[in-house]
C-alpha cells in the first residue's frame, strides 16, 4: 500500500480540538484539505503525523503547542492608549483587527481589554500555548513526489 512521503501532496480530513474536546476547525463538509508533505503549509506535528500514512488510514495526534502555534508570548501583549486606535474602529474584547507593521507585514490582533483610557491587543495566535489534537483521515495522494 503506497504511502505519504515528503514532497507528495495529499488530501486529508480533520477535525481539530483543544485537549478538553472543543472543536476549533473541521473540514467535514468542505473539500479535504491539500497541501505538500513537508513543505511548512501546516502545523509541524500535524505535518509529521500524515508522513508515512496510507490513503483510507486514519489517526489521532496531539500536537504540542510548540508544534502548532508556539507558546503564548506576553511579549506580543500590548496595552496601547485608546486615543492610538482611530475612532471609527469599534472596539470589544475578543474581536479581531489587524494592523501594518513598519516593514509592512500584516499582523493579526485579538481585542483582549478595552478601558475608557487603554486597550489591550495581542498579536498571538488564538491558539498559541493550546496543545492540539487532531482526528485524521489521508483522503488522497494527489501527486507523488
Amino acid at each position: 500500500m503506497t504511502q505519504a512521503k515528503k514532497g507528495d501532496k495529499v488530501a486529508i480530513h480533520y477535525t481539530g480540538k483543544l485537549t478538553d474536546g472543543t472543536e476549533f476547525d473541521s473540514s467535514a463538509g468542505r473539500d479535504p484539505l491539500e497541501f505538500q508533505v513537508g513543505s511548512g503549509q501546516i502545523i509541524a506535528g500535524l505535518d509529521e503525523k500524515v508522513e508515512g500514512m496510507a490513503v483510507g488510514e486514519t489517526a489521532t495526534v496531539t500536537v504540542p503547542a510548540a508544534d502548532a502555534y508556539g507558546e503564548h508570548d506576553p511579549a506580543r501583549v500590548h496595552k496601547l492608549p485608546r486615543a492610538q486606535i482611530p475612532n471609527e474602529i469599534e472596539l470589544s474584547a475578543g474581536k479581531q483587527l489587524s494592523a501594518t507593521t513598519s516593514d509592512g507585514n500584516e499582523i493579526a490582533l485579538n481585542v483582549v481589554e478595552v478601558g475608557d483610557e487603554h486597550v489591550t491587543l495581542d498579536a498571538n495566535h488564538p491558539l498559541a500555548g493550546q496543545d492540539l489534537v487532531f482526528d485524521l483521515e489521508l483522503v488522497d495522494i494527489v501527486e507523488a513526489a
